[in-house]
């Protein structure tokens, strides 16, 4: 029945229309909202609302038209669904100028919604609004300041702040009320105008009005958090404050203000967002305020959420100023009823709130531990994260067993998103916390095998430096991770990488029995688990490459498998991937090379302490593994060389150095047409550090050579240039000034001369290369060529990874050394991955140009 009612209304309703559009009356604004929802498709609401805006258009052109507030109304609803209304402002700033309230009302109001600072017709609101503000009309004034405070800009808050300053000491508490809120969005948008309403705002702090208090407490905590002079003038007002709290926590019923018991909650909230800006760093201000901050946190109750709100910001205040530390704990236990709320909001808040608390108080946050764990159990996903980052924060040498337990169950059953960020921060808090280095590793086996192959690279190389670091540790890590390997075939790639490496490394110790219990390992048991990963679809290509050299380790290092161990190593010489292609041509050749392999395959000097250790040196018990305002425990860097400090040794691999049979004089490295064969070239000596992530340092990819070639080259980019006598160039040839070489898709290259320019015949220079890209840029290479009056030599590069926004800097030095005084000029080259880009450089006028491609 009242189905039929509602469609007969609808009826009637829809005769209405047309009969009202048929005698020239537009449409109301509840029929175009019903019609809207009576579209099935969006194409039917699309029609709908362009035939009522052409005819919304077409009413526009009558100046005389009655209905301009039922367009104006309609045509904000078109805003609001998200379709073009622009044509509506000048019709909004007619009405603007009306004298009828209502045309006023509707003209401010789609001022607001339809005008911002990059509109032309902004400025135009502005005469309207200096006259509506000094109206007689107390409503009429209130909603030019309400315009005014949302779409105010630069000029508009300069030529109006004096009315609102004057409006802002107005006897009338609804304008003063609307006027402080307004003079509160003129000083964010300029701050520079703050000193016009310091005077008059210190007064609205005494008035009895709650409204005219809120606008108050605004104004003031926003003009002392951008100003340090201001802030220091209103801390005398924190008697006063503390007063008007106090008058909301004891007054009694009040139903204009009371909200499920509690008196006035907004404004309370304002007051203790402001007392925490003027307590901070101040002990005087926090000892007038630690009283009634106590006796908010004891009788606020804690029933609904209101109560819960005014909590909330009690804890943030009495964390951020100097309070006792009685109150401190206080403050901690609020959190920790928190965390048992069913609300899920409220025990986010805490969690995070106590994620920044532990800095503050360790101690008093450390006796919910228990909660925080129980958290980890949540099914809600942004708490279980919370409670995680939590739990390491909590982390110390007396609860590193309980805790390590409690998030090795959280990670078995874990998210994808999870496992990755919690196998990193394992890694540094046993690294910290540990009772010994077995545990240590124990555990981070399991967590390799736990968290599977969403373990970032960094925790893989951190775990070869600890390995490698402590020679007690090696045998025992062999066992350990060779029993692993047997388990976890495929399932978990990094947790096969460390196992891989630490048996190339110490596969003779794995022959060793660990004890007179154990089952001793044979050679043939090591072997069947390389067979068994090598030919696995499910293995990596870095698996892959980890293995293939170790097996070429181990024929150094085993004795009856050499042949088995050569099948293998020899199995990949047609892979498609070029790494390991190349890695098994070039084992498989130095496995035939005679007594030569035992010095080249022996084990690796000890890899020192990583830069992510150092960056997450140990810290006194009670601290926190994660502070706010500094980098997470977890935040390690992407290259592998700058986290094992690999680059910095000063050992040197015994990798033979081929000589070239002719120093080259002409480095054509890009001679891309004329397509003659590539010329033997001369190898730059390798030292010990990681190129490509070759941990075992036994590759010898990626030298820096120098092609020859004696006949001139017909596309010398260089020959035009004219050339520069010897002595003119040593006269002028400036040292030490770094000169932009490259600045292009975000790559920037300087340049420089090393010491004192020429000497003699030779000149070093050195390259500095940073990437400003939101990404990390790995594989990078800088090559060099040089005329055929010059040689060049250059040096290893620093890293082959440039970290995103200037986070690392690649160095690359060079040696020019002259043979005639012709052709003055370096070109250098930067690769990686598609891109290439070059520059050319005097190193006597340190003039240059770049070119890309």
């Amino acid at each position: 029945m009242a189905t039929a009612v509602e469609m007969a209304i609808e009826k009637i309703d829809e005769v209405k229309s047309r009969i009202g559009r048929t005698l020239g009356t537009p449409m109301r604004l509840r029929d175009l909202i019903r019609q809207v929802r009576a579209a099935r498709t969006m194409a039917e609401e699309r029609a709908v609302v362009d035939r009522e805006s052409a005819n919304i258009r077409e009413n526009f052109r009558e100046d005389d038209s009655p209905w301009k507030c039922r367009n104006i109304a309609k045509l904000l609803y078109i805003h609001m669904l998200g379709y073009p209304a622009h044509f509506g402002q000048m019709e909004c700033m007619k009405l603007v100028a009306q004298p009828r309230f209502t045309d006023k009302r509707i003209g401010y109001l789609g001022a607001m919604l339809l005008l911002d600072e990059r509109s032309e017709v902004h400025l135009l609101v502005t005469n309207s609004l200096k006259n509506d503000l000094n109206a007689s009309t107390q409503f009429v004034t209130g909603l030019a300041l309400c315009t005014l405070g949302s779409i105010c800009s630069s000029e508009m808050c300069r030529d109006l702040a004096n009315e609102v300053e004057r409006l802002v000491k107005s006897s009338n508490t609804y304008i003063k009320k609307k006027a402080a809120l307004c003079a509160f969005r003129i000083v964010r948008k300029v701050p520079e105008l703050m000193e016009v309403f310091i005077s008059c705002t210190r007064s609205l702090l005494g008035e009895k009005n709650h409204g005219v208090l809120m606008g108050a407490t605004t104004l003031v905590t926003e003009m002392c958090e951008r100003s340090p002079d201001v802030l220091n003038h209103f801390k005398k007002l924190v008697p006063n404050l503390v007063r008007i709290l106090k008058n909301l926590l004891m007054s009694g019923y009040s139903p204009e203000h009371d909200v499920t018991g509690i008196s006035d909650p907004f404004l309370q909230v304002k007051i203790l967002r402001l007392l925490r800006v003027l307590g901070k760093d101040d002990s005087r201000a926090t000892e007038e305020m630690n009283d009634i901050l106590a006796q908010v946190a004891t009788n606020t109750e804690t029933a609904k959420n209101v109560g819960n709100a005014i909590l909330y910001e009690t804890v943030l205040t009495i964390m951020e100023i100097k309070s006792e530390s009685g109150l401190r704990v206080l403050a901690v236990n609020i959190l920790g009823r928190f965390l048992l709320n069913p609300d899920k909001n409220i025990r986010y808040v805490a969690l995070n709130t106590l994620l920044k608390t532990v800095a503050i108080d360790y101690q008093a946050v450390q006796r919910h531990r228990t909660t925080v764990v129980d958290c980890l159990k949540d099914p809600d996903v942004s708490i279980r994260k919370r409670a995680m980052e939590l739990c390491f924060a909590l982390m110390n040498k007396t609860n590193i067993a309980n805790m390590t337990k409690e998030i090795l169950i959280f990670l078995e059953t874990a998210d994808p998103e999870f496992k990755s960020e919690c196998a990193s921060k394992m890694y540094v808090a046993t690294e910290r916390f540990s009772p010994n280095h077995e545990w240590h590793l124990d555990t981070m086996i399991t967590v390799l095998r736990l968290a599977g192959n969403y373990v970032p690279d960094e925790v893989v190389s951190c775990m070869i430096q600890l390995i490698s670091s402590h020679s007690e540790l090696q045998h025992y890590a062999a066992m350990q991770l060779f029993r692993a390997a047997q388990l976890d075939s495929t399932n978990a790639q990094p947790l096969l990488q460390v196992a891989f490496w630490t048996i190339g490394e110490f596969g003779d110790l794995l022959l060793q029995p660990a004890d007179a219990d154990s089952a001793k390992v044979e050679e043939t048991d090591v072997i069947n688990v390389f067979e068994n990963v090598l030919p696995s679809t499910l293995t990596s290509l870095s698996t892959k490459c980890y293995a293939v050299t170790a097996l070429a380790k181990l024929a150094t290092r085993f004795g009856s498998t050499v042949d088995r161990i050569s099948a293998l190593v020899r199995a990949n010489q047609a892979h498609l991937h070029l790494e390991l292609q190349q890695r098994s041509v070039e084992f498989s050749r130095l496995l035939d090379c005679g007594d030569i392999k035992y010095g080249l395959l022996e084990r690796m000097p000890v890899i020192t302490h990583n830069s992510l250790n150092a960056a997450a040196a140990p810290i006194e018990d009670g601290s926190s593994l994660l502070e706010e305002g500094s980098p997470t425990a977890a935040s390690v860097p992407a290259s592998n060389v700058d986290l094992l400090e690999l680059g910095s040794l000063n050992d040197t691999v015994s990798v033979p150095t081929v000589v070239p049979a002719k120093t080259s004089t002409n480095n054509d490295l890009f001679d891309l047409m004329s397509g003659s064969a590539v010329p033997s070239v001369p190898v730059v000596p390798v030292t010990n550090s990681v190129i490509d992530g070759d941990l075992l340092g036994v590759s010898v990819s990626n030298p820096i050579s120098t092609a020859t070639n004696e006949t001139a080259d017909p596309f010398d980019l260089l020959g035009g240039f004219g050339t520069t006598t010897t002595a003119t160039r040593n006269s002028i040839a400036p040292a030490n000034e770094r000169v932009v070489a490259l600045n292009s898709a975000g790559i920037e290259a300087h340049i420089m001369v090393l010491g004192s320019g020429w000497s003699g015949n030779t000149c070093q220079l050195r390259v500095e290369i940073t990437n400003n890209t939101p990404e990390v840029i790995r594989d990078f290479a800088f090559q060099a060529a040089v005329t055929k009056s010059f040689t060049i030599e250059l040096q290893p590069p620093s890293s082959t990874v440039l970290e995103p926004m200037g986070g690392s800097t690649v160095v690359q030095d060079m040696k020019i050394t002259r043979i005639s005084s012709q052709g003055p000029s370096v070109s250098g080259f930067f690769f990686h991955q598609s891109y290439w880009n070059g520059f050319l450089f005097d190193p006597d006028l340190n003039n240059h140009f770049f070119w890309e491609a």
